[in-house]
């Protein structure tokens, strides 16, 4: 027999007033992917360097950033924005990503792809079984580095699809503490190196964490940036946009007068009203956001689902949360018992 329990709140609804001049855009909650605005955000075009973020997190999750490597032949097929190693240069993988995330260094993709998967070929692979795992539909990656002319055949992706990878990209420490870094000093065996973040938000906008540049010729100017603020962690993609520093600003400021990050529930116990089945002994293991506008009027709907099971252990899973935003599902929670 399954018992199902409501609870209503009321929140008031208001007009959203984003805008970019971006082909497409999309300003996503990492936490609960919850999507703030979008425009033409499933629409696939080539993304240039912002392909770096899909490098940077295979790479972390594949090899010991802290191993020492040598720069091999692959490095002499690069061109475009580089950091200029040289072959027989000795340094970490960590430096070369700290490269190819702050100076877009398409050099430090080819020799990070060798070094993970011994060939370019093989990481290119492990890029898309990646992508695929993230939920990116839309999404074929050719090549670790962006570059889309002819020999490199392009990535391409949409707006919703970064935004997914950078949502997953950013759950990673390393992955965080590299995007959201200022300036780095390397010394190797051939060079001293020192660089600057060409995310010029991470000096101008206080609330930024981090993110990814890109151009060429082909897809223009993409940028992928998140920042937060009262604990309300947002993305933004946009794709081909001249003024998407500017853009970038204007969907986050938008979105933090009007969202608050609201807590639906918190991990562990869990009290519902009504329920003395179970003896007051369930709970739930993840803690429950989501980010509402303070003057909606919309209905969020919780809705209890719980059957009562004749004989059960601990840590059975024992029902179902499911959140409803009006009539559309919104989130699901699976209710656990403790005896």
């Amino acid at each position: 027999m399954k018992k199902v329990l409501f609870l209503l709140l009321l929140f008031p609804f208001s007009v959203k007033a984003f805008n970019t001049s971006a082909r497409s855009v999309i300003l996503m909650d990492m936490d609960s992917k919850r999507i703030l605005y979008g425009k033409d955000m499933n629409y696939v075009q080539s993304v240039a360097s912002i392909s770096k973020i899909m490098t940077a997190i295979c790479v972390i999750e594949n090899t010991d950033i802290n191993q020492e490597i040598i720069v091999g032949d692959e490095v002499l097929k690069s061109y475009g924005s580089g950091i200029y190693v040289q072959v027989g240069e000795k340094l970490k993988v960590k430096d070369l990503l700290y490269g190819l995330m702050m100076r877009s260094g398409n050099d430090a993709a080819l020799v990070l792809a060798k070094n993970t998967s011994g060939s370019i070929q093989k990481f290119v692979s492990l890029m898309n079984k990646k992508s695929l795992k993230i939920g990116m539909k839309n999404t074929i990656f050719n090549n670790p580095s962006g570059l889309d002319e002819k020999e490199f055949k392009g990535n391409f992706s949409s707006a919703y699809d970064m935004a997914l990878l950078m949502s997953y990209a950013m759950k990673n420490k390393e992955f965080r503490k590299i995007v959201s870094t200022k300036e780095y000093v390397l010394k190797t065996n051939k060079n001293v190196y020192k660089w600057r973040n060409k995310n010029k938000l991470l000096y101008s906008y206080k609330y930024m964490i981090g993110g990814k540049t890109g151009f060429t010729k082909k897809a223009k100017r993409t940028l992928v940036t998140s920042a937060s603020k009262n604990n309300l962690n947002l993305v933004a993609v946009t794709i081909n946009d001249g003024n998407d520093f500017k853009d970038h600003v204007s969907l986050f400021e938008e979105a933090f007068s009007k969202y608050n990050n609201f807590i639906l529930f918190n991990k562990g116990k869990l009290s519902i009203i009504g329920e003395n089945y179970y003896n007051n002994t369930l709970y739930i293991k993840n803690k429950v956001t989501y980010p509402l506008t303070l003057d909606e009027e919309k209905l969020l709907k919780i809705k209890y689902e719980l059957k009562k099971e004749r004989k059960y252990k601990n840590n059975d899973k024992v029902g179902m949360i499911k959140v409803y935003l009006g009539d559309q599902i919104i989130k699901k929670e699976s209710i656990y018992v403790k005896v």
